[in-house]
C-alpha cells in the first residue's frame, strides 16, 4: 500500500518518524515523506521517496493561519500519490485535514509537543482552519485521533498528558542511524567512576545567535536559558560531580576555564549507543532523549527549558526515573546529579521501565497494526 508521512517540526521530529517510515518501506510499502526542504536530509539515504514541499512552521502556532497554507500545499501531493494511510508528526494537523478530505486513515506518530497539548483547547482554532479550507467542522476534540495514535512508551510510563482512546504503544529501535558507532576514545575513559552523558538537544543550539528582543523573549529569562549560558552552567555543574562526563555541545561555545578534567566535550555523539554504557543523563528533557534513556534503563537529571520539556521533567520525577533541576545554577545541577547517582532507587526504577519498554511490540508490530487500520479503516486496537 501507499503511505504518506509528513513532518513540519524540528530534525528531532523527523528522526522520530524515520524508524516507522523505514519499517513500512522495508515491509514492502511505498512510502512518500513530505517535509520542509530543510528536513529532507534526514531521509536522504532511506528506502523512501522524499519531497521537500511543505512550508516550515516558523514560530507561529501550529493551529494558526499557516495551517491552511500547509494543507493547500499538501493536498494536491496527496491526491496525486493516493495514500491508503497517512502518518503525521504529533502536531502537524494539515495532514489530519488531508486525511479528512480524502477519507483516508490518519494517525500521529510520537513527539514531545504532540504529547502535551490538550485536544479540547485546539478544537476551536482547528475548526476555524477547517472552515477556511472548506472542511466540515466537528464538536469532537478527538477527531484528530479518529483512528488512534501511536506511542513509544509503556502505557504505565506514557508521557501523553491527555490520553485518548486507541493508543498503540510500540518499541522504537534502539538506534536510528544503523551505521553509527562510538569513537575509540570512549573505550579509554576511566571506568572507576559513573559515566554521565549530557546534552541540550538539537533545537537549542540553533538559537545561540538569536536576538531575544526580536522575538519578544524576556531578557532576564534569556540571560539564564540561552544555549551558551545553559551549556556552560551544565559543564560547570558536572565539573563538581565525582564522575566521568561526556557533553555534546552542538557547536555552542564553552568557556574552557569552567571545564574540569573529568568533563569531555564533543560537538555530538551517538547518544543511544553512549547511553548503553552510562549511569546518568543530564538532559534538557526533550522527548527523544527521555525515550532513549528509558530504553537504555538510564536515570535522568532534567533541566527543562521550553515547550514540552517542563512537563516531561515533572513526569520523570513523578515516575521516579530521575530528578528535576529547578534552576540554571551549577550547584543545583551538581546536587541533582549527585542525588540520582547516590540513590540506587533511581537506577532500579529506570531498569523496571526499561523492561516494560522491551515488552512492547517492535516497530514491525506497529507496521502490522497500521496495515490492519488501512485495510479495515478502523482505529488502532492498542497494545
Amino acid at each position: 500500500m501507499r503511505i504518506l508521512c509528513t513532518v513540519t517540526g524540528k530534525p528531532s521530529h523527523a528522526r522520530a518518524m524515520l524508524p516507522l517510515a523505514r519499517a513500512c518501506a522495508e515491509a514492502g510499502h511505498e512510502v512518500l515523506v513530505v517535509v520542509p526542504p530543510e528536513l529532507t536530509h534526514v531521509f536522504a539515504h532511506e528506502p523512501v521517496s522524499v519531497l521537500g514541499a511543505l512550508p516550515a512552521p516558523g514560530s507561529s502556532s501550529r493551529v494558526g493561519p499557516k495551517l491552511a497554507d500547509t494543507f493547500r500545499a499538501l493536498l494536491p501531493i496527496a491526491r496525486d500519490f493516493g495514500p491508503a494511510l497517512i502518518l503525521r508528526d504529533g502536531t502537524e494537523f494539515a495532514a489530519s485535514f488531508v486525511g479528512e478530505e480524502l477519507g483516508v486513515p490518519h494517525l500521529p506518530v510520537p513527539s514531545g509537543s504532540g504529547n502535551v497539548f490538550d485536544p479540547a483547547l485546539v478544537l476551536a482554532p482547528l475548526n476555524e482552519r477547517r472552515a477556511e479550507v472548506g472542511l466540515p467542522t466537528t464538536d469532537d476534540p478527538h477527531a484528530i485521533f479518529r483512528y488512534g495514535r501511536l506511542d513509544c512508551m509503556p502505557p504505565d510510563h506514557s508521557f501523553i498528558a491527555n490520553p485518548t482512546p486507541h493508543t498503540f504503544a510500540y518499541r522504537q529501535p534502539a538506534t536510528v542511524d544503523r551505521d553509527e558507532r562510538l569513537p575509540e576514545w570512549v573505550a579509554q575513559l576511566p571506568t572507576d567512576k559513573p559515566l554521565v552523558v549530557a546534552a541540550i538537544g538539537t533545537a537549542l543550539p540553533q538559537f545561540k545567535d538569536l536576538r531575544p528582543e526580536e522575538h519578544n523573549i524576556p531578557l532576564d529569562r534569556w540571560a539564564k536559558y540561552n544555549p551558551t549560558t545553559l551549556l556552560n552552567t551544565m559543564v560547570a555543574g558536572l565539573s563538581r560531580v565525582d564522575c566521568v562526563a561526556v557533553v555534546a555541545t552542538g557547536g555552542v561555545p564553552v568557556e574552557r576555564e569552567r571545564v574540569a578534567g573529568n568533563v569531555h566535550l564533543v560537538e555530538s555523539f551517538a547518544q543511544p549507543l553512549l547511553l548503553q554504557c552510562a549511569q546518568l543523563m543530564l538532559t534538557h528533557g526533550g522527548y527523544n532523549s527521555i525515550r532513549e534513556c528509558v530504553g537504555a534503563g538510564v536515570p535522568m537529571a532534567v533541566l527543562p527549558v521550553f515547550g514540552d520539556q517542563p512537563q516531561n521533567a515533572d513526569r520523570v520525577e513523578e515516575l521516579g526515573l530521575g530528578a528535576r533541576i529547578r534552576d540554571v545554577d551549577a550547584a543545583e545541577i551538581a546536587k541533582g546529579c549527585e542525588q540520582v547517582l547516590q540513590d540506587p532507587g533511581f537506577t532500579r526504577r529506570a531498569g523496571g521501565a526499561q523492561r516494560r519498554m522491551l515488552a512492547l511490540p517492535s516497530v514491525a508490530g506497529a507496521v502490522a497494526e497500521l496495515e490492519r487500520v488501512a485495510a479495515e479503516r478502523s482505529p488502532l486496537r492498542g497494545a
